[in-house]
């Protein structure tokens, strides 16, 4: 199963009306993309917690790396340039930190609060390499600025 970005955005849309509270806004997300699409192994948040430092957040998948600071990773490439990470290959990304040995691709976005402030990274690994598309970056963007921006 492939997601639907249209009815993605739509159904987090309606879920996460009315809330302010990111951790609660970052738990439904992560939960309603994880389970959007089959080739979402691990699906979460790591959330900025101290200058140049992200803490895992709220996730689906199994456990998660618990602290990644910003010079490290393809999570703390994302928190340090402020772009996004598609990786077609963890292998071939310098300092890849491996939390499952399974993860073979990538995907880490930039999170924005309505400030501009970065408040996290919002991550996703496939155990299937070259997985993502430019087209996942664009519904991914479109849903995590939806929820964090408005």
């Amino acid at each position: 199963m492939r997601v639907n970005y249209d009815d993605l955005y739509q159904t987090v849309a309606a879920l996460t009306a009315g809330e302010d509270d990111e951790v609660a806004l970052m738990a439904t997300v992560a939960c309603e993309v994880h389970h959007s699409d089959d080739r979402f192994d691990w699906t979460g948040f790591y959330r900025v917690t101290a200058p140049e430092v992200l803490k895992i957040g709220p996730y689906q998948g199994g456990h998660g790396c618990l602290v990644i600071p910003f010079h490290r990773g393809v999570c703390g490439a994302a928190a340090r340039t402020g772009k996004v990470q598609l990786v077609p290959d963890v292998d071939a990304f310098p300092g890849h930190i491996a939390c499952a040995s399974s993860t073979r691709s990538e995907l880490v976005l930039p999170v924005r609060n309505r400030q501009g402030t970065l408040i996290g990274v919002f991550d996703i690994d496939s155990d299937q390499p070259d997985i993502f598309t430019t087209d996942d970056v664009a519904g991914l963007q479109r849903v995590l600025s939806l929820v964090f921006e408005n």
